[in-house]
């Protein structure tokens, strides 16, 4: 039994009706984590099983390390989250109720990362959190759902942080005949990993992470996200915090749910409509979900952006 869910698939009849396209939403924020990880984490974690792990390991901001640990507890596979001095205390206390060791250590994610290879044992796994085939295999049942519930939308919205989600939905594509639908690769500004890459050419690594959307904060997208721009088309759009917070809280009008503005970015390139999505009828936005924020929070963060202007 897989550990993630099949989740909604609806039509926003308020987003469509604002923005003058159909616009579908795969409503990833219901999966047991939160968020999308649980899919190739989850999957990643039980194929490491099989294959003997005694226990896994992993370095994260929030949503990864919390989708490790719920896989470790409904695994009953012991949990060591590496998690640098910037992790929320909101996404540390979720990974301990899902019984994970939780230990914080380095500046940086890059720092807490190198900390958990240096934890490895033979009988480990470690679980990284997107660059792994395991992870885009787990994430493409993504698109399995899609297809079988008979929808193929024109164009697919989703947003980028290190690639692994967009690796999972090219794969699920190729594999369900949908190699023609466009994918529109949203990033924050101070995040944009991947667009600066898909310019360049070439892997590009980001100096630091400078944006709020911080669980989009991998600061080089992994290579097959790259590799991939070659054979499939997919155009990045990158926008500014203050449209991620913004169409956060508009789709909290709209649905009643809360989404962090690493997710609330894919929904920006609607709500906002971008010029890359211009000329499509059906549009399929994927709601990543993420733990990082409350309603609070995301009111919060607008007033800094507002303060900011």
């Amino acid at each position: 039994m897989p550990l993630h869910i099949e989740t909604p698939l609806i039509e926003s009849r308020s987003i469509s009706h604002k923005v003058g396209q159909s616009i579908w939403l795969k409503m990833e924020s219901a999966q047991p984590s939160g968020s999308f990880k649980t899919r190739g984490i989850g999957y990643a974690c039980e194929e490491y099983l099989k294959r003997g792990a005694k226990r896994f390991i992993a370095s994260s901001g929030g949503n990864a390390g919390l989708a490790v640990a719920f896989a470790g507890r409904r695994l009953s596979v012991p949990v060591i989250v590496i998690v640098p001095e910037t992790a929320s205390k909101r996404a540390v206390n979720l990974m301990c109720l899902e019984n994970a060791e939780v230990i914080v250590q380095g500046k940086s994610l890059d720092e807490a990362h190198r900390f958990a290879l240096s934890l490895m044992q033979p009988a480990d796994a470690y679980i990284h959190p997107f660059d792994d085939p395991l992870i885009w295999r787990g994430h493409a049942s993504l698109i399995d759902e899609i297809f079988r519930a008979g929808l193929k939308p024109d164009a697919i919205v989703l947003s980028v942080g290190g690639g692994g989600l967009l690796c999972g939905v090219i794969e699920g594509l190729k594999r369900n005949g949908g190699a023609d639908i466009p994918v529109i690769a949203v990033e924050t500004e101070g995040a944009d990993s991947y667009g600066k890459s898909l310019n360049a050419g070439f892997l590009i690594e980001l100096a630091n992470i400078s944006s709020i959307a911080t669980t989009l904060g991998a600061r080089i997208v992994c290579e097959q996200a790259l590799a991939y721009s070659r054979e499939h088309c997919i155009q990045s759009v990158v926008l500014p915090d203050r449209m991620a917070v913004s169409a956060s809280l508009q789709f909290l009008r709209d649905h009643g749910i809360v989404v962090e503005p690493a997710c609330g970015v894919a929904l920006a390139a609607v709500y906002e409509k971008v010029a890359a999505l211009s000329g499509y009828k059906t549009v399929l936005v994927i709601v990543c979900g993420g733990v990082g924020s409350t309603a609070d929070h995301l009111v919060e963060l607008s007033r800094l952006e507002c303060d900011a202007i």
